[in-house]
């Protein structure tokens, strides 16, 4: 082995391989790390409520260069997971950080209006319609300069990894670790703007 103990990659398959078993940042987790962060700031929340947070498109931003070649556009995907992301930050913020695993199980009454491009800002917002220990039912809804780009209406549910297997209690806190820091940089609560 090379100094410092690492391997020399021979092929594709060996380099997927060896990531596989190196998770980002979740020791312990059998994925690695979310790779598209789409909330950028939070602009208001109401713990328990609603939230309304933007994601600036930007053109350099990778999935941009394939969708569509000649007419970037953000996909309709990448605007539904800006609301999946925006609502999960709302039910981290009203349980405390309980839970470091939050998925989107159901998306109903989409609709895309719009087109987003480099250059503009996505403002998503999310009110909570339904609540139960797991899951949060959102109404959410995505605007560019007040015009209408996708509505949808989803349910993100919300659990631990130790729930299933104890071993990975570790992981656990891990992730709300990272959660909570990231969250420190996207919020700023109105008491601390108007004091700063």
């Amino acid at each position: 082995m090379p100094p410092g103990g690492s391997r020399v990659v021979k092929t594709v398959g060996d380099y997927y391989k060896r990531r596989s078993r190196q998770p980002e940042k979740c020791p312990g987790a059998p994925w690695v790390a979310m790779r598209f962060l789409l909330v950028d700031r939070i602009l208001s929340l109401e713990p328990g409520r609603s939230i309304t947070a933007i994601k600036n498109v930007s053109a350099a931003e990778e999935y941009l260069a394939d969708h569509f070649p000649g007419y970037p556009v953000l996909p309709g995907v990448m605007m539904l997971e800006c609301l999946v992301q925006t609502g999960a930050w709302l039910m981290r913020s009203t349980e405390d950080f309980r839970y470091s695993t939050i998925l989107l199980k159901q998306a109903k009454a989409l609709k895309y209006n719009n087109f987003v491009q480099p250059g503009q800002t996505l403002t998503v917002s999310a009110a909570v319609h339904e609540r139960t220990d797991r899951e949060y039912v959102f109404k959410g809804s995505g605007t560019v300069d007040g015009k209408s780009t996708f509505s949808a209406r989803v349910t993100l549910e919300q659990f631990n990894l130790a729930d299933r297997n104890s071993a990975l209690a570790g992981s656990d806190q891990s992730r709300i670790d990272e959660m909570r820091g990231r969250f420190s940089q996207l919020w700023t609560p109105a008491s601390e703007r108007e004091a700063g």
